[in-house]
């Protein structure tokens, strides 16, 4: 098969229009990048490229090896990234989606400490609070905080129970009675977490006594952490994970509301594609996952 780095420095020369930049991106020098796209130019008996004093432009022969090679180097990559999970448990490329609030509060400590051990693991991590559709996406695992699972076009892998609590701060307490029972609870003070802009409902239980309440419309958001920062300044009451709101407990930033009252513990859980069998680097990033999980015990799961 014809060496393909020809035709990946051509298409970079073509993507930053410059073959100082390309040289740049590609970490070589610019002489050797003028070398290899004039070779190619040789072989393929056609000048690709006209090439000024300001800028790099197609010609149209190179407008068609461009359209048609792009393409194809890029399906050649992620086959070549698909055979290397398949095969390999310590080294390719893994895709990686986690939610904000707890992406950035694990994931750096965690990617430090893999990459220590996998050094020829390469990582994508994206932080999003949507639920990522990881088939169309092409995300080889989701990190997800979330009630059971009901998604029945993927896998999951229940790694533990995230506790939570209703807070709020208790400067809120000045300005409105404060709640001793469910029914107590202004739904105009509840603040909800959604994805959708739909309201959330709580279900909240005592000793076997189970009340429902529906929280309120005028402050809604997909963000935990953005929800504590409204909570800890006084805006109203909301229902958060531990390993967000225990910090601000401790210091007395936020109390809990209702505290004798429980409410349902989330999920913690990785989603994967419909793979029959688990990719080796994959299962070698989630047992090493579940690993650093029993490790911080900061996060209170």
């Amino acid at each position: 098969m014809q060496d393909i780095k020809p035709i990946r420095v051509f298409l970079k020369v073509v993507e930053q229009s410059s073959f100082a930049a390309a040289a740049r991106s590609l970490k070589m020098t610019p002489a050797s990048v003028t070398r290899i796209v004039a070779k190619l130019e040789e072989d393929l008996g056609q000048q690709l490229l006209v090439r000024t004093t300001r800028q790099v432009a197609l010609t149209s022969a190179g407008a068609i090896v461009a359209a048609r090679l792009g393409p194809v180097v890029e399906d050649f990559d992620q086959v070549t990234a698909e055979i290397t999970r398949a095969v390999w448990p310590d080294r390719g490329r893994l895709s990686i989606n986690a939610p904000m609030s707890l992406g950035l509060r694990l994931m750096p400590s965690l990617i430090d400490k893999f990459r220590l051990a996998y050094p020829n693991i390469s990582l994508d991590v994206t932080l999003t609070d949507r639920l990522v559709d990881i088939v169309e996406e092409n995300c080889d695992l989701a990190i997800r905080i979330s009630g059971p699972p009901k998604d029945k076009s993927t896998i999951w892998r229940k790694i533990c129970e995230v506790p939570r609590k209703m807070i709020a701060a208790p400067s809120l307490f000045e300005r409105m009675p404060r709640p001793t029972t469910p029914d107590d609870l202004d739904p105009a003070a509840c603040m909800s977490y959604s994805s959708s802009g739909r309201t959330e409902v709580w279900k909240l239980e005592k000793a076997g006594l189970k009340r429902t309440v529906s929280a309120g419309s005028s402050i809604v958001s997909n963000n935990g952490d953005f929800l504590y920062a409204m909570a800890r300044a006084g805006n109203g009451i909301t229902i958060l994970p531990d390993f967000i709101v225990n910090e601000g407990i401790s210091s007395g930033e936020v109390e809990t509301v209702l505290a004798e009252w429980s409410v349902p513990a989330l999920w913690l859980t990785l989603f994967y594609p419909p793979y029959e069998v688990l990719p080796p680097l994959v299962a070698t990033f989630t047992d090493f996952f579940e690993a650093h999980l029993r490790e911080v015990a900061e996060l209170n799961f």
